[in-house]
C-alpha cells in the first residue's frame, strides 16, 4: 500500500426537499384543506476516524463526495425522505483543513471521533404550515435549503509516542528495525526512507510506538529535500530521539543542522524533550568513540548516549531513556506470562 499523507477532496451536502402544495379533496369527507407535507432534510458529509488505516491513499482515486438530496414533500401531510449521509473514513490523526491549507477545521485523534464537514439543507415547509384563520387555502410552499459545497484538505499526522530524527544515512531505519518488528528499507545510500515508518518498541515490559521519518538536510524548512514534508508526523510525539552518525567527520555540524531545521519549522517541535544518541559506534575504536562523544556533548550541551543499531550495543539504554520521557498513560504494558497451577479434581 502506498503512503499518502496530504490530499484534496471536494464535498457537497445534500439539498433539502421542497415542500408540497396540496389540498385534501375526498368525496363524502368534510373539512378539506391544505395537507402538503414538508420536504426531507439533505444528507450530511461526515468524517470519521477509524482503525486499521495509516494512509490517505483511498482519496487518491476518489476526491468527490456528494451526499444525497432530500425528497420533496407530498400530499396527505407526508414528509419527504431525508437524504443519506456520506461518511469519509480517515485514519486516526487526520487533520481537516480549509481550502487555504492553513485553517484547521477539525483534528481527529481518537478512534470513532466524528465531525460534520458539510450540513445538509433543511427541507422546505409544505402549505399546511401556512394555514391560518385568514388564509385557509394557502398556495405557497418553501423550497428546500441548498447544500453546502466546499473544497477541503486532509492532512495525516501519524500518532506516535516517539520520533526518530537525523540526517540521511544516520542509521534511523536500522535502529527501528533492531528495536521493533518493523522492516523499513535499509541501504548504504542517502534517502533510503521515502515515507514514514511506524514500529512498536518494547523495553522493561512496556511498549510504545516510534516513528521513523525521512532524513532532513540543510534548508529543509525552505523546501529542500523531502524530510520537511514529514515533520508533521512527529509533532504529536512526546519525545524525539536524535541520532547522529558517529562515523561522520562533521559531528557537531550534523547535530546543529537538525536543530536549526526544527527551529525553522516552528511550533512546539523545537521545544519537545530530546534524547541525543551517537550511532554506528561499532565502526569506531575506543579512542574514536570518546573523541566523537566529547564533540557531540560539547555541541548539544547535555548527555549523549552511545549505540549501534547493527550490533545492538547500547540499544536498551537508549530505549530506556526514551521511555522515561513518555508519560505512563501513553505506555502499553506487556502481558507477562503467568504460569497457571495444574488443575486438580
Amino acid at each position: 500500500m502506498k503512503f499518502l499523507d496530504l490530499t484534496k477532496v471536494y464535498i457537497r451536502s445534500g439539498c433539502g426537499g421542497g415542500g408540497a402544495v396540496s389540498f385534501r379533496r375526498e368525496k363524502y369527507i368534510e373539512y378539506g384543506g391544505p395537507d402538503g407535507g414538508d420536504g426531507g432534510k439533505g444528507g450530511d458529509v461526515i468524517a470519521e476516524a477509524v482503525e486499521g488505516l495509516n494512509t490517505l491513499i483511498d482519496f487518491r482515486y476518489q476526491q468527490h463526495f456528494f451526499a444525497k438530496n432530500g425528497q420533496g414533500g407530498m400530499g396527505r401531510q407526508r414528509t419527504g425522505k431525508g437524504g443519506d449521509d456520506i461518511v469519509l473514513r480517515v485514519p486516526v490523526g487526520t487533520e481537516i483543513l480549509d481550502e487555504d491549507e492553513e485553517t484547521v477545521l477539525a483534528d481527529l485523534t481518537e478512534v470513532g471521533q466524528r465531525v460534520v464537514l458539510a450540513q445538509g439543507g433543511n427541507g422546505g415547509w409544505g402549505n399546511l404550515h401556512f394555514k391560518s384563520a385568514t388564509n385557509q387555502a394557502p398556495r405557497r410552499a418553501n423550497p428546500g435549503q441548498p447544500g453546502v459545497e466546499r473544497t477541503l484538505w486532509l492532512r495525516l499526522k501519524l500518532i506516535a509516542d516517539a520520533g526518530l530524527l537525523g540526517l540521511p544515512n544516520a542509521g534511523k531505519s536500522t535502529f527501528l528495525a533492531a528495536s521493533s518488528n518493523a522492516r523499513p528499507k535499509i541501504a548504504d545510500y542517502p534517502f533510503t526512507t521515502l515515507h514514514p515508518n511506524l514500529g512498536v518498541v518494547g523495553v522493561d515490559n512496556a511498549e510504545f510506538v516510534m516513528a521513523d521519518i525521512p532524513g532532513l538536510i540543510a534548508g529543509a524548512s525552505e523546501g529542500k529535500g523531502i524530510g520537511d514534508r514529514f515533520l508533521g508526523h512527529v509533532e504529536r510525539c512526546s519525545v524525539l530521539l536524535h541520532l547522529v552518525d558517529g562515523a561522520s567527520e562533521t559531528i557537531a555540524e550534523d547535530y546543529q543542522t537538525i536543530i536549526d531545521e526544527l527551529e525553522a519549522y516552528g511550533g512546539e517541535l523545537a521545544h519537545k524533550p530530546r534524547v541525543t544518541a551517537l550511532n554506528k559506534i561499532d565502526a569506531l575504536d575506543d579512542e574514536e568513540r570518546e573523541e566523537a562523544r566529547s564533540t557531540l556533548e560539547e555541541a548539544c550541551g547535555g548527555q549523549v548516549l552511545m549505540l549501534s543499531g547493527v550490533s545492538r550495543e547500547g540499544l536498551t539504554d537508549v530505549l530506556r531513556a526514551v521511555r522515561a520521557e513518555i508519560t505512563e498513560d501513553k505506555l502499553r504494558l506487556r502481558a507477562e506470562d503467568v504460569e497457571e497451577e495444574p488443575w486438580r479434581p
